[in-house]
């Protein structure tokens, strides 16, 4: 007889089936049925009581925790915003304003921005249930080491900035001080040459002063002496 084995094994062997736990089953079943009877039972009140049904959503597994960044409200102060006409009706869609990227919606004033944010509606949209995670021990101690490292790490950042511009300063004023110093020089400096100069414009002056009244003695003498006068304008009386 041929072997009818296969790549499975025999045809006999089943164990390569997937099998199913019958128990967990029953129970999902189970709280299918009674989710469906508490919605039709939520239908129902709603018909008696002339309202329309709305079917709850149903919350993410992932809950809620801390910001990872602040909020800006201030980004867009003193800014101007274009936007196309007719883009946003109401709060629906993007218009002037903080805008939801996530749920479409634009508020006009931060309270309702900070309101939408924490909502239900939002949390849902991003993926989160709205339920606080509590914190446990070790989440507390974890919270505590890293404060502290960051202030701690903040304060030597803090001190070597205060060192790095107590050494600016003093460079600062150093150069300050090498520049007036530099001024100071090329004033007295300039008021030398201007002082040398004068001195020297004066002496000038006065050499020529000087000559020409030489000349001009000279002058006077020649022409007494064509005129007969050989001796001047003097008393030609004898003294006793």
């Amino acid at each position: 007889m041929t072997d009818k084995s296969n790549v499975y094994g025999s045809a006999g062997d089943t164990t390569h089936r997937k099998t199913w736990d019958r128990a967990e089953f029953a129970a999902k079943a189970e709280e299918r049925t009674a989710r469906e009877k508490a919605e039709a039972k939520a239908r129902y009140e709603a018909k008696a009581a002339g309202k329309k049904y709305h079917r709850q959503q149903t919350p993410p597994s992932q809950k809620s925790g801390t910001r990872e960044r602040k909020l800006n409200l201030e980004e867009n102060l003193n800014k101007t915003t274009i936007v196309p006409a007719g883009a946003g009706i109401g709060k629906r869609g993007k218009g002037a304003g903080f805008y939801c990227d996530v749920c479409d919606l634009t508020y006009k004033d931060s309270l309702q921005w900070v309101d939408h944010l924490n909502s239900k509606q939002h949390l849902f949209a991003v993926g989160e249930s709205g339920e606080v995670e509590v914190a446990t021990l070790e989440d507390v101690k974890e919270r505590f080491t890293m404060l502290v490292d960051r202030r701690d790490r903040e304060m030597k950042e803090g001190d070597w900035d205060l060192k790095r511009r107590l050494e600016e300063r003093k460079k600062l004023d150093e150069e300050e001080r090498r520049i007036k110093r530099e001024k100071r020089k090329e004033k007295k400096r300039k008021e030398r040459e201007e002082k040398e100069k004068a001195e020297k414009m004066v002496g000038v002056v006065t050499e020529g002063d000087g000559k020409g009244d030489g000349e001009e003695e000279d002058e006077e003498m020649k022409m007494m002496r064509m005129m007969g006068f050989g001796g001047g304008f003097g008393s030609t009386k004898k003294k006793n």
